[in-house]
């Protein structure tokens, strides 16, 4: 199955993809971020896109997944801590996706939620019929998003499925990934030495391994009646008793602060609906997911206080928070020590006979202004401002200073060109910065195309690769159907099943000739199972296989009903059923619509080498046969003989032999009289003067002694034969 997982790396994306690895299934992921790889183990391609990218389409066409899974709400490419701005970003890059699967329409689209989406509390288990009651901004942005998927699968018809994962536990590796409530709890005993509880807080804790089993199954199950599952424990326990196995678990030393308080909370999702319809069973309590979150926190505890806090202590809180001030006041300490420089060569350039008319504080503003922008610019102005003032000060008051309109013309002149220069010099950048922004758009579009072309052909190689080695592709199909042509007519049935059987990696195939409306016989079989419907099978009264196969349809028994094979086709010759084809021990994945088709191709190569040793015989019929009788002459019954007893020691058929002495003059008379009690299947031949051979098909040797106690009762004194070969 090819599955395409959307989201980013994290705990949860890895352990699903671990599961979807090992049950055999081909992985591509669409990263959501579109810097860098995150090189991700057991994934067969990895695509780094963003989710609002141009690109999904032609994602989707390339990976053509049966299955499409979107993390939603446990996504690590969304911090929740900027909710607002994130809530716009994942509603947008959602609407991309759905749309871009919508034009696609390949496989299922499985979305997954939480029990975030309900803010309030309820007495009962929530059923998945519960109006959504969700206040934060996360919890809202994903309830839109299940919105957004139940329109989607309700207008345009797709097979979408909303998964809502009840309070999920993982077992965090390091501080990043602890987002649920026996993690934080673990890391805050760790940290602080307490853990702080309410009684009146009541949930259900699933962990990751059983989520991760209910989504198996549901993703493996060929239909399914809703489209919205509860995946939920049903384990009800309140927020204190957690804490109790948390301070049990953490070791000594650990205090449970009672923050018991205001009305009950209770949110726990039910879990019938996917009860009923799948296997729930749950493998871990509440007490074995505290055991196993607090064994790893405490083994790895250096992982879980790195970069804290509390750990750097005050002076180390005290050096960052200066580091951050610093970086921003240092454009504002530049402007001040270059204001020095400027102010004395201001001073000196007075009373210069060159220099009078210089004006170094404009130079300055300009200086700051095309550098920095609007901003240093008007600090620059300010000081300029001050510095003129004060050295106009050394030969008149500071009234006389401001009463000059001298002052206002020089001070407007140069707020207006440096906020001028200032704003041109933003403006400029902005612009440049945009082109860059649409280049690199443009550019990364072409990327996208290069990578996404030489990921197509990559799997283009692999696949070619696949189909020019594996075992049904046309050519080994082709090649392995034409050993029937190096067959005898007579062996052309017996190792057509063993040519199905290789092909479709079955063990258990069956071959069946129509005697006529009702019946049909077995010709040859691989293995008992193949043999478990008889020797002859009224076809009529199978009516669901016999509604398709005369059709000239495959039919593929999806209800596992007993008595049916696994699979069965028809072999035809002009509108006419001349065969039947069966097969078992074939695993219930591989029971698709490529398998059938795969049957229907061999069916026809087998058809064309079975009526053409059919044609033959035929037309050979009068110099096989004695004449005037169905008494096959000698050198034509050895090589039947021949050819069941080889079938016979390759487990292909069984087959007796029985001799009545005849004289020769009777031979006719008595070939007459043991043909009317044999089977079209059977045969009468002669080898010697003194007796007429009968060859059972399809017979032991009990069913060798019912005939030859028949025969008795005509007068016919038959014996069996050990040997077969005469």
């Amino acid at each position: 199955m090819d599955v395409l997982l959307i989201g980013g790396g994290g705990n949860v994306t890895d352990a699903l993809i671990e599961k979807l690895h090992k049950e055999g299934d081909r992985i591509s992921v669409l990263t959501g971020d579109e810097t860098k790889k995150h090189g991700y183990k057991h994934v067969f391609e990895e695509y780094a896109f963003s989710y609002d990218s141009n690109s999904i389409k032609e994602i989707f066409e390339s990976v053509d997944p049966d299955v499409t899974i979107y993390m939603g709400a446990f996504d690590t490419n969304f911090d929740w801590n900027n909710a607002r701005e994130e809530s716009v970003r994942y509603s947008a890059g959602l609407l991309n996706i759905l749309m871009a699967y919508s034009l696609v329409k390949c496989g299922k689209f499985v979305y997954l939620s939480s029990h975030e989406v309900f803010s309030r509390s309820y007495p009962n288990n929530i059923p998945e019929e519960q109006e959504l009651a969700a206040k934060e901004f996360k919890a809202m942005v994903i309830a839109q998003g299940e919105e957004l998927c139940k329109n989607y699968m309700q207008f345009e018809n797709l097979d979408i499925l909303i998964l809502r994962l009840d309070h999920l536990c993982t077992v965090p590796e390091n501080k990043s990934q602890v987002r649920d409530f026996c993690a934080e709890m673990c890391v805050e005993a760790l940290r602080t030495g307490k853990v702080r509880a309410s009684d009146r807080n009541q949930f259900s804790l699933l962990f990751l391994s059983d989520a991760l089993e209910f989504i198996n199954q549901i993703l493996r199950a060929h239909t399914h009646r809703h489209g919205l599952y509860h995946l939920s424990s049903g384990r009800v326990i309140s927020e204190m008793d957690l804490a109790k196995m948390v301070q049990a678990e953490m070791g000594s030393g650990i205090s449970i602060q009672d923050d018991s308080v205001g009305a009950e909370y209770r949110v726990v999702l039910s879990p019938v609906r996917f009860q009923k319809e799948f296997d729930g069973k749950i493998f871990y309590e509440p007490e074995q997911i505290v055991k196993k979150t607090a064994e790893y926190i405490r083994s790895h505890k250096n992982r879980f206080l790195e970069n804290d806090d509390r750990s750097r202590g005050f002076f180390g809180r005290l050096t960052q928070s200066g580091k951050s001030v610093f970086r921003a006041m240092l454009p504002f300490l530049e402007n001040m020590i270059v204001f020095v420089p400027i102010f004395m060569l201001n001073n000196r350039a007075v009373d210069s006979r060159f220099f009078a008319k210089l004006d170094f504080y404009l130079l300055y503003v300009l200086l700051f202004a095309l550098v920095y922008g609007q901003q240093q610019a008007t600090f620059s102005a300010i000081l300029a401002t001050a510095g003129y003032c004060f050295r106009q000060m050394y030969t008149r008051s500071g009234f006389e200073v401001v009463m000059d309109y001298n002052t206002y013309v020089w001070v407007a002149q140069l707020f207006i060109l440096g906020l001028v220069v200032g704003y041109m010099r933003d403006r400029l950048n902005l612009i440049r910065k945009e082109g860059k922004d649409e280049v690199q758009y443009l550019s990364g579009q072409i990327g996208d195309i290069q990578d996404i072309n030489t990921s197509n052909v990559r799997i283009k190689n692999v696949l070619e690769e696949q189909i020019v080695n594996h075992n049904q592709s046309v050519g080994k199909v082709y090649d392995i159907t034409s050993e029937l042509d190096r067959y005898t007519p007579e062996e052309v049935m017996f190792y057509s099943s063993e040519v199905v059987g290789r092909l479709l990696d079955s063990r258990d195939v069956a071959i069946y000739t129509v005697a006529n409306a009702s019946f049909a016989r077995l010709y040859s079989s691989t293995s008992e199972r193949a043999r478990e419907l008889g020797y002859s099978i009224r076809y009529d009264q199978m009516e669901d296989l016999y509604k398709v196969i005369r059709e000239q349809k495959v039919y593929i028994n999806k209800q596992l009903t007993p008595g049916y094979p696994l699979l069965a086709s028809g072999i035809f010759e002009e509108d006419e059923m001349q065969m039947i084809i069966m097969i078992w021990g074939i695993p219930w994945e591989r029971m698709n619509l490529g398998l059938a088709n795969l049957l229907t191709v061999i069916g026809y190569l087998i058809q064309n080498a079975v009526l053409r040793a059919n044609r033959y015989q035929k037309a050979l019929e009068s110099e096989r046969l004695m004449e005037g009788t169905k008494i096959l002459e000698k050198d034509a019954f050895r090589t039947m003989v021949l050819a069941y007893s080889k079938a016979q020691l390759k487990g292909l058929t069984e087959c007796a032999l029985l001799a009545i002495p005849v004289q020769e003059e009777q031979l006719k008379a008595m070939g007459e009289k043991v043909g009317s009690l044999l089977r079209s299947t059977d045969y009468l031949g002669v080898v010697d003067d003194d007796n007429l051979y009968v060859l059972l098909a399809n017979t032991n040797q009990e069913g060798a002694k019912v005939v030859i106690r028949r025969l008795q009762d005509m007068g016919c004194q038959a014996q069996y034969q050990e040997d077969l070969y005469i």
